[in-house]
């Protein structure tokens, strides 16, 4: 990743003051697509993490702050934001938000070490979140409704007709699951980007959920299904470790069988928006003759395995 916003050490020293830290070394992280993140470390030795949000203004990283500080409250494994020595939660760079949160040492599992116990563990987390909803004071709007992506598609258009088929494809794929979606479901705080780098585990117990940007109000199994996308797809969807995940979620909040059914259509809307936005922040940000960090076409892969029946079975069990 490119850092959008560079730091210096000087810098980080001057954020850290605001929260009654002695940062003494600054290191920047690669992980991230959007924003620039770091760690820094205090004359203490305590750690930790550094973002500047890179596309969010400082009154939705101020809301956002506060809600995660509220999920933490409510028991939702995730770092809660440092305080400010004024009792606020942003700082500012170079005119920039800025969030501290405490480091939290745990590892970054790859698909091959997704098992259906893992999987149970990350449903039964995502239906912690979605259970608090009622005791948030504020849940946001999203920022990836289908206007947003159409305008993505548009924006991908003018960039590069090379991937002029693949946006017509899916425009008309989205037009259709939207037409199919009608049917009001249960709803409320949603993650939304619940990926394998958005959860830390350590010794197979799941430590935190990370990056709450693309928290907002939505449909619950959307987020089921982004997570079923994320966490329980290689090559073809991992069954066992679908239902195991679905398991874990309805150990908190069982699902209805109106949710049950909804699974592929908000399955395939959530195809849909990965495969959207991994084009506008991968593919057109790839250096020339590079292959794009994240490849679009494994979420149309996706859509086509939920298109085919590849869930149906399991739903029927379910219902």
């Amino acid at each position: 990743m490119a850092f959008l916003t560079p730091m210096t050490l000087a810098e980080a020293q001057s954020i850290g003051e605001n929260y009654g830290l002695n940062v003494m070394s600054l290191q920047p992280l690669g992980a991230g697509s959007v924003n620039s993140n770091f760690a820094l470390e205090t004359r203490s030795g305590q750690r930790f993490f550094l973002r500047v949000y890179e596309e969010q203004g400082p009154s939705d990283a101020g809301a956002e702050l506060i809600m995660i500080r509220e999920l933490f409250d409510l028991g939702v494994p995730t770092p809660a934001p440092v305080s400010r020595l004024d009792g606020g939660y942003a700082s500012q760079h170079r005119q920039k938000p800025v969030a501290l949160h405490p480091w939290i040492d745990g590892e970054i599992l790859c698909s091959r070490r997704v098992t259906p116990a893992v999987a149970h563990r990350l449903g039964h987390a995502l239906g912690a979140v979605h259970a608090c909803t009622p005791s948030l004071s504020r849940v946001p709007e999203g920022r990836f409704g289908i206007s947003g992506l159409l305008a993505r598609l548009d924006t991908v258009d003018l960039a590069d007709r090379a991937y002029a088929a693949d946006t017509r494809f899916i425009r008309q794929r989205l037009d259709e699951y939207v037409s199919r979606a009608r049917e009001a479901l249960p709803s409320g705080l949603i993650h939304g980007d619940l990926f394998r780098d958005n959860a830390l585990f350590r010794e197979g117990e799941l430590v935190a959920l990370l990056d709450f940007e693309s928290a907002s109000a939505g449909v619950f199994t959307y987020d089921i299904m982004v997570c079923v996308h994320a966490w329980c797809y290689r090559d073809t969807y991992d069954l066992d470790a679908v239902r195991a995940l679905l398991a874990g979620y309805s150990g908190v909040r069982p699902l209805e069988r109106e949710e049950w059914l909804a699974l592929p259509v908000q399955g395939a809307l959530a195809a849909l928006r990965f495969a959207t936005t991994r084009i506008t922040d991968f593919s057109l940000r790839a250096p020339p003759g590079q292959a794009p960090v994240r490849d679009y076409r494994r979420f149309l892969g996706r859509l086509a395995a939920l298109e085919a029946g590849a869930l149906d079975a399991l739903i029927k069990e379910g219902i």
